[in-house]
C-alpha cells in the first residue's frame, strides 16, 4: 500500500504536519557485513524514518580496501530488496538515502520530512565512492547559537540526519562542564570561584574558547549534570554508526580563581576580546608544567566518564593575538604547537589533535606563513587536523601552503550567528570542489563539510554540500536541482516551479556569503535587524538580485494552489516571502529616514507606515514556521530549567544572545533572526522608537541627539532581555 505523508519530529514543530496511522515498529534482525561489523545502528536509522519498510534493506558492510579509508558504497534493487554494500555505518545510511531520495521517495530536511513510499521498489542501481576520509560538521558555537535547550530526543533526530548525509567527523561539545568542575575542585577551587568562572547556558562555546568568563551565570548544577548524562547518549549513539566524534581538551585557559592560587605559575591575563566590556581570560604559558599536568588530568578524567576518543579538539588562540614576545615570536609558537599536542598525546595515545583553521584567516596579519609554520612544525603530520571550514569567507589553505604537511579538512561556515537570511551559493561550492581536486597543492587534505554557526535555515544548502563528496562535482547545478526538487515537493513538478528555482539560485543562492551582516561595523542579518542610526541612508544593499527574488515568488505563490498548504513547498514559499518582505524593509527603512531629514513628513509618515505593516506581516505569516519562532526558543528554555528560577536564567540567556550578546564592542544583533515574535516584539519597537524621535526633533526643530536615542533603546532592550515574559504570539 502506498503511503504519503510527511513527518515532522516533534521537537521541531508542535504537531504531525500531515496525519497517519502509527508505525507499528518491530525486530530487524542484525546483519553483518563480510567483515562480521555489525550494521544494527545503522538498521535503527533507517527503521527511524521508514518504519517496517526498512525490513526490505540489505545493509552489508564491506571490507574498506582504499588506501586512504574513504568510504564508497554500492546500491542495487532485486525484486522487492535494496541491497546495500559500504565500507562503513555512515556509508550504508548515507547511501539508502541517497536511494529513496533519487526515487522521489524521502526528503529528510530540518523542518520536516516528506516520505512517499512506492508500493514496490524501482529498478536501480548505484555505485559511489569519495576522496575524503571524513565529512566533517557541527562549529563548536553551534552549540550555543542553536543546542542549547536540545534534549536526547532532538539529538537523536540531529544524529539521523548526520548519518543520512554521510558525516563521520561530528563536533561533540557538550557536557564537558562536568568535568572541568571536578577537575578545578581537586585543585582546590570552590563552587563559589567556579560559579564566578562558568558562563551562563547559551555563551559556554565562548567561555571554552577563553573569550569569556562567567557571562549571564552562572551555570546551574543541573545544567551540568543533565549536560553530562546526554554527552554519554550523544557518543554512544555516534560511536555505534561509526563516526569520529571530536571532542575537548585542555586549551591553556585556566579560571581567574585559579591564577590567583598560583601566582608563581607563568599565567598571562589577557586583553578583553571582541571590543571589550568581557571579564578578562588567562592563558597557562606552555613551558609551565602545570600544563601538561592539568591538560593529561582532564583528558584522563573525561575519558572515564565518556570513553576513549580519537580526536580532540584544543584552540588556544581562537580570535585571540597569541601572546608571545616579538624577539622570540617563532620559538614560543612552536613551543605551544608541541606542548598541546604531546599532552594530548601522553593522555591518549595515538589521537589527533584538532584545530580550528579560523584564527588563520581571522588575524591574516599575526598569522604569517613563518608564525603559522613554527605552530605547526614540531607536530607529527599525521597527528593533527586543521580544520579549514570558512572558504566562504577566506582562503586559508592556499596561502598556507596547505598546512605544511599536516592533515586538514576544506569546508564552509554559511550560517553564522544562527542569523537565518536566505542564501548560499550552490556553483561556488560546486566549482570550489572540483577545482580543489585538481589543485597539485592542496597537500593532505582528509576531509569535507559544513561547520555552521547555526541550524534550521537554508536546508538546500547543506543537503547540496554533502552530496558533492560523493558526486565530486561531476553533475551540474540544474540537475542536482530536479531531483532534490523531486524528493522534497513529489514527483510531478512543474515546469514554472523549476523555473522558480532557477531564479531563485540565480537571485540568493548564488552568494557564497552574506557580507551585509557586517556593515559598518554593525551586525545583523538586514539593516532592519541592526540597532537603529541615521547612517543607514549610506547603505549600498544587501547581496543578490532582488528583482529575480521576486520573480521566483511570484511564480511560487501562483503554484502553490498545487500543494498541501502544510507542505515544505509551502514552507519554503514562506521562507522566499519573509526573505524578500526583510530585503523590501531595509529599502523603506532607508527611504523613510532620508525623508525625516528632508523634513517631507508626509512622505516618511506614509513609509512609517508601510513599514510597520510589513514587518506585521511577516511576523504573521511566520506561524506556518514553527522552527522560525521566538516562542519555540524561549519555551525551550523555560522547559530546559526544572523551577521557575533556573528557567528564568535560561530565558534571560535565551533572550540575551540572539539580541544583545554582550560586551561593549559589536556583537550586539550577531545572532539576529528571523523569527516570528521578533519583528513585531523587538525590532519593530526599536525602529519605532528611533523614527519617532527622528519625527519629533523634526517637528520641534530641535537638533536629534542619535547617541541619547540609540542609549536609550539599548536600555529597552536591557530591560527586554531581563524581562522574564514569554512571547506567545498576536
Amino acid at each position: 500500500m502506498k503511503r504519503e505523508c510527511l513527518t515532522v519530529r516533534s521537537c521541531h514543530f508542535l504537531k504531525i504536519i500531515i496525519p497517519f496511522f502509527a508505525i507499528l515498529l518491530f525486530s530487524i534482525p542484525d546483519v553483518c557485513g563480510q567483515n562480521g561489523a555489525d550494521t544494527k545502528s545503522s538498521k535503527a536509522v533507517l527503521e527511524r524514518l521508514i518504519g517496517n519498510r526498512a525490513s526490505e534493506f540489505e545493509l552489508t558492510i564491506i571490507e574498506n580496501k582504499n588506501q586512504d579509508q574513504s568510504d564508497s558504497f554500492e546500491v542495487e534493487t532485486q525484486g522487492n530488496r535494496v541491497k546495500i554494500q559500504g565500507t562503513s555505518n555512515t556509508a550504508l545510511c548515507y547511501a539508502a538515502y541517497n536511494f529513496l531520495r533519487d526515487i522521489g521517495a524521502v526528503l529528510v530536511s530540518w523542518e520536516g520530512n516528506r516520505i512517499d513510499l512506492p508500493k514496490s521498489w524501482p529498478r536501480y542501481s548505484k555505485k559511489e565512492s569519495t576522496p575524503f576520509q571524513y565529512r566533517e560538521y557541527l562549529n563548536a558555537c553551534t552549540f550555543g547559537y542553536t543546542t542549547p535547550w536540545w534534549d536526547w530526543k532532538r539529538w537523536e533526530q540531529e544524529i539521523d540526519w548526520m548519518a543520512f548525509h554521510g558525516i563521520n567527523l561530528p563536533t561533540a561539545m557538550e557536557g564537558q562542564e562536568a568535568v572541568w568542575q571536578e577537575l578545578w575542585k581537586g585543585y582546590g577551587l570552590t563552587d563559589s570561584q567556579l560559579a564566578a568562572h562558568f558562563a551562563g547556558p547559551a555563551f559556554l562555546t565562548w567561555q571554552r574558547m577563553g573569550n569569556i568568563n562567567s557571562l549571564e551565570g552562572p551555570l546551574p548544577q543541573e545544567w551540568i549534570n543533565k549536560k553530562g548524562n546526554l554527552q554519554k547518549q550523544i557518543l554512544e549513539r555516534m560511536r555505534a554508526l561509526g563516526m569520529h566524534p571530536i571532542v575537548p581538551a585542555f586549551s591553556g585557559y585556566v579560571p581567574k580563581a585559579f591564577a590567583e592560587k598560583h601566582p608563581e605559575s607563568k599565567i598571562k591575563e589577557l586583553k578583553t576580546w571582541s571590543g571589550g566590556g568581557f571579564a578578562s581570560t588567562y592563558l597557562l604559558d606552555s613551558k609551565d608544567p602545570l600544563f601538561k599536568e592539568i591538560g593529561k588530568r582532564f583528558i584522563e578524567m573525561y575519558t572515564k566518564v565518556y570513553g576513549h576518543s580519537d580526536f580532540y579538539l584544543a584552540d588556544s588562540f581562537n580570535e585571540i593575538t597569541p601572546p608571545v614576545s616579538e624577539e622570540h615570536k617563532y620559538e614560543e609558537l612552536s613551543d605551544y604547537g608541541k606542548t598541546i599536542f604531546e599532552t594530548i598525546n601522553e593522555a591518549s595515545p595515538g589521537a589527533t589533535w584538532v584545530m580550528q583553521g579560523w584564527l588563520f584567516g581571522d588575524n591574516k596579519e599575526f598569522w604569517t606563513k613563518e608564525a603559522t609554520s613554527a605552530f605547526l612544525s614540531k607536530v607529527p603530520n599525521d597527528r593533527l587536523m586543521i580544520q579549514d571550514y570558512a572558504n566562504d569567507r577566506y582562503k586559508v589553505w592556499e596561502n598556507q601552503e596547505a598546512f605544511y604537511g599536516k592533515q586538514w579538512t576544506y569546508g564552509y561556515v554559511h550560517n553564522y550567528g544562527g542569523s537565518n537570511p536566505v542564501y548560499g551559493d550552490l556553483n561556488f561550492y560546486r566549482n570550489e570542489l572540483t577545482s580543489l581536486l585538481k589543485n597539485p597543492n592542496k597537500g593532505n587534505v582528509a576531509g569535507y563539510g559544513a561547520m555552521p554557526e547555526g541550524l534550521n535555515n537554508n536546508s538546500i544548502v547543506y543537503e547540496y554540500i554533502y552530496d558533492l563528496p560523493w558526486t565530486q562535482g561531476k553533475e551540474p547545478v540544474n540537475d542536482w536541482l530536479k531531483n532534490y526538487l523531486k524528493a522534497r515537493y513529489g514527483k510531478n513538478i512543474s515546469n514554472s516551479v523549476f523555473e522558480s528555482w532557477q531564479l531563485l539560485i540565480e537571485s540568493v543562492y548564488s552568494t557564497k556569503y552574506w557580507e551585509t551582516r557586517w556593515w559598518n561595523d554593525r551586525a545583523g542579518a538586514y539593516l532592519f535587524f541592526k540597532r537603529p542610526t541615521l547612517k543607514i541612508t549610506e547603505f549600498k544593499g544587501n547581496p543578490g538580485d532582488k528583482e529575480k527574488l521576486k520573480q521566483a515568488l511570484d511564480i511560487l505563490q501562483r503554484e502553490s494552489k498545487n500543494f498541501d498548504k502544510n507542505s515544505l513547498y509551502n514552507y519554503d514559499l514562506l521562507d522566499v516571502s519573509r526573505h524578500y518582505y526583510s530585503l523590501c524593509i531595509d529599502d523603506l527603512l532607508i527611504e523613510c529616514v532620508k525623508a525625516y531629514q528632508q523634513k517631507d513628513l508626509k512622505k516618511a509618515d506614509t513609509l512609517y507606515k508601510e513599514i510597520e505593516k510589513q514587518a506585521l506581516a511577516i511576523d504573521k505569516i511566520l506561524s506556518g514556521q514553527p522552527l522560525n519562532d521566538l516562542s519555540y526558543w524561549l519555551q525551550s528554555a523555560w522547559d530546559y530549567g526544572s523551577n521557575a528560577e533556573v528557567s528564568k536564567l535560561y530565558v534571560k540567556n535565551a533572550k540575551t544572545l540572539i539580541t544583545l550578546w554582550g560586551g561593549e564592542g559589536h556583537l550586539n544583533d550577531y545572532a539576529s533572526r528571523s523569527w516570528r515574535g521578533m519583528y513585531a516584539e523587538f525590532y519593530w519597537p526599536r525602529w519605532k522608537m528611533f523614527l519617532q524621535a527622528l519625527r519629533a526633533s523634526e517637528i520641534s526643530k530641535s537638533p536629534f541627539v542619535e547617541e541619547d536615542v540609540r542609549a536609550s533603546i539599548k536600555k529597552w532592550e536591557i530591560k527586554w532581555c531581563e524581562s522574564p515574559e514569554m512571547y506567545k504570539g498576536r
